[in-house]
């Protein structure tokens, strides 16, 4: 009987864990881990791909700078830095033609390209890229064996592109921005019950538009900048130069086959170049062989 009264009284009593047990039971944290920075994992994906073209674009401009200098013979004596920079100016030249006068000109002479030249170039002065754009490519319609010109165009077209990005970047911090307690919010039936803050959800909502609609202009963008280099390509077949531009819009364009031929033709045309095994290296970690 007296071992029975025991044994009840023990089990009334409640178990005690030991400290060491009762302090891990309260380190341990309780329910699922949460992303601590929460976002659309798109939006990461597209970072990402940015990281890896701005990586890309260094090394390339690395070897184009290179072969220029080799090119323009800097340091033989044969040439020095204001022919190397005239040759790698992009954005044309300088006359001091107004947007007036070149317009004028052009309805005086619409199908002359002279008038369209000068537009673009007064244009360029003013920091006007889009209507400088415009009127590069109303005049490579006119005149399109120039090489000169579709390389100035691509330049402004890829520089309209990189503006795109930096502005998507902009905007998709905005989007996170405004809807702060979304990343918060709990899962499952709760999180439904609870629902979204309405305000927070129409003003990311807004900023999603936004970020959607630069994207697709900075991939139209560069889209845009590979076919002007497609062309500079073409009209100068044997130019090393202009397969190294012409795989880095491809390559930003998303167009990972053509960055690879224009890098081997680059090769072939340059094949004792000291950045070979760079080159091949970027073939590589874009899919050729």
């Amino acid at each position: 009987m007296a071992r029975a009264a025991v044994k009840a009284k023990q089990k009334q009593q409640p178990r005690t864990r030991p400290p060491e047990q009762a302090a891990k039971a309260q380190r341990r944290p309780r329910g699922r881990r949460r992303h601590a920075g929460g976002g659309d994992p798109n939006q990461q994906l597209f970072f990402s791909r940015l990281r890896r073209q701005a990586k890309f674009m260094y090394v390339l401009l690395a070897v184009l700078f290179a072969v220029t200098f080799a090119a323009l013979g800097v340091g033989s004596g044969s040439a020095g830095l204001d022919q190397l920079f005239s040759g790698l100016n992009v954005f044309g030249g300088g006359g001091g033609t107004s947007i007036s006068k070149a317009q004028k000109e052009i309805r005086e002479h619409p199908n002359a390209p002279k008038g369209y030249r000068d537009l673009a170039s007064a244009y360029e002065q003013k920091g006007d890229t889009a209507h400088a754009i415009s009127a590069l490519e109303k005049y490579t319609k006119l005149r399109p064996k120039d090489a000169d010109a579709f390389s100035e165009l691509a330049g402004l077209q890829m520089s309209r592109a990189q503006d795109y990005v930096t502005r998507y970047q902009a905007a998709a911090a905005e989007q996170v921005a405004a809807a702060p307690s979304q990343p918060f919010l709990p899962t499952g039936k709760l999180g439904a019950a609870i629902g979204a803050n309405r305000i927070e959800q129409s003003a990311a909502q807004q900023a999603a538009g936004k970020t959607a609609e630069l994207a697709q202009r900075a991939s139209l963008a560069y889209q845009a900048a590979l076919e002007s280099y497609r062309a500079v390509a073409k009209l100068r077949p044997n130019d090393a130069n202009v397969q190294i531009q012409l795989a880095t819009a491809a390559q930003q364009a998303g167009d990972n086959a053509t960055a690879i031929a224009a890098l081997k033709t680059y090769l072939k045309l340059n094949p004792e170049t000291p950045q070979r095994a760079q080159v091949e290296r970027l073939i590589k970690q874009l899919g050729g062989k």
